[in-house]
């Protein structure tokens, strides 16, 4: 029996580790061909899954982005989902806004914003050859919960939101459906290697949920697999809140 993905050409950003390489994973099982694009670990992460292709990727980067989706055309011979989940989280330091560099703000907007806009356009024209496509964006909880502490992170978190239903509105008449998955505190790879945010949010987020145990990256991989799916074809502009429920939107 054929997958839901059978046949599909699925771009995963930051899927070397984490939540993106959980989200890989759970594409390359239903039937579709993965690219992992990730700074570091992308061949080795992409060797898991049958006819997988790595590249190095700076997603900030317009030419690097180009480049992903010009050589994905060329092996794979195009695109037909993209799962933009590269973001930065694990190396920001929890602190007072007041104290939070220019530098920092500015790159965490490029990673976690602007790539999005960079992949979009990229890969855009070639769902639109192909009649349509399905484009997942991964935000956050964070933003529905206003956390304090980490306003560049939480503000980039909101602006994707944004970015996905004003998106949905441009793309609709395509057949590109564009839809956020927001999932909660999750132990990611990135989170394991930060004591500090673990005892900061790990218990508290856990006792507000009302699943009440830890997230893991595998928990959101069935809403993205789904939005990604035929069987999510009348879904365009929303968020899912993956979180156990600890926030209902």
């Amino acid at each position: 029996m054929d997958g839901r993905l059978e046949g599909k050409v699925a771009i995963v950003t930051g899927a070397a580790q984490g939540i993106g390489r959980a989200i890989a994973g759970g594409l390359a099982a239903e039937g579709a061909r993965v690219v992992v694009a990730d700074l570091q670990g992308a061949e080795e992460a992409a060797s898991a899954y049958e006819g997988g292709l790595g590249l190095t990727v700076d997603v900030a980067d317009e030419a690097d982005v180009r480049r992903l989706v010009d050589e994905t055309v060329r092996v794979l011979g195009g695109v037909d989902v993209l799962v933009n989940n590269a973001g930065l989280y694990a190396t920001l330091s929890m602190r007072p806004f007041t104290e939070i560099p220019l530098e920092e703000w500015r790159r965490v907007m490029d990673v976690n914003v602007a790539s999005m806009f960079l992949t979009c356009r990229a890969v855009v024209p070639v769902m639109r050859s192909r009649g349509g496509g399905k484009i997942v964006n991964i935000s956050s909880g964070t933003p529905f919960r206003g956390v304090p502490f980490l306003l560049h992170y939480v503000t980039s978190k909101g602006a994707i939101v944004a970015f996905t239903r004003a998106l949905a509105k441009e793309l609709g008449a395509d057949a590109i459906l564009v839809n956020c998955v927001a999932p909660g505190f999750t132990m990611s790879d990135g989170v394991l290697g930060q004591p500090e945010v673990i005892e900061r949010l790990q218990a508290v987020s856990v006792a507000a949920r009302t699943i009440q145990r830890d997230q893991l990256p595998e928990d959101v991989v069935g809403a993205v697999v789904f939005l990604c799916s035929g069987e999510a074809g009348f879904i365009t502009g929303q968020t899912m809140v993956i979180d156990g429920g600890q926030f209902f939107h």
